[in-house]
């Protein structure tokens, strides 16, 4: 993987937020616009009672550190609860996913690496889409039982 040459300085006008595909939670790219092959970075805003997609990676490692509001996380069959500031790495193959059962906002900043080149802009791989979600990507967390996400549009 080629490292990018320089800086870049990307401030909150620079950020471009859009749903995600399949679970509709707002999200922006940090780092698209520095074109790094190495390094993946994402804010993500749940509303309350959503949940993100339920995944896994094939080789990226990644961060996962609350900036506002209460995380909450399953890791395989664990439920973690991190508090504003607080943070979790997982590795690739531990199914993972993030979601919000409380009534507020919470804003996650996750950081992954080594980016999976399948999924770069440009890419000519077709990824197998059953390695990053074994089960049903879009299956909520027991707290969430009941609760319909993502919304119907």
């Amino acid at each position: 993987m080629k490292a990018i040459e320089g800086y870049f300085l990307i401030t909150p006008v620079d950020l471009h937020w859009r749903p995600s595909n399949l679970m509709k939670i707002p999200n922006s790219d940090y780092l698209e616009r520095t074109g790094s092959e190495n390094l993946g970075a994402r804010l993500w805003r749940l509303p309350p009672k959503s949940a993100n997609t339920l995944h896994k990676h094939i080789c990226a490692e990644e961060f996962y550190f609350v900036l506002e509001g209460v995380g909450r996380m399953r890791i395989g069959d664990k439920t973690l609860t991190m508090p504003k500031y607080g943070g979790v790495m997982v590795g690739p193959g531990e199914l993972r996913q993030v979601f919000n059962d409380t009534d507020s906002e919470v804003l996650w900043l996750i950081v992954g690496a080594p980016e999976e080149t399948e999924f770069l802009p440009g890419s000519k791989a077709r990824p197998d889409m059953s390695l990053i979600y074994p089960v049903d990507p879009k299956q909520l967390p027991k707290e969430l039982a009941g609760v319909e996400w993502p919304p119907k549009t």
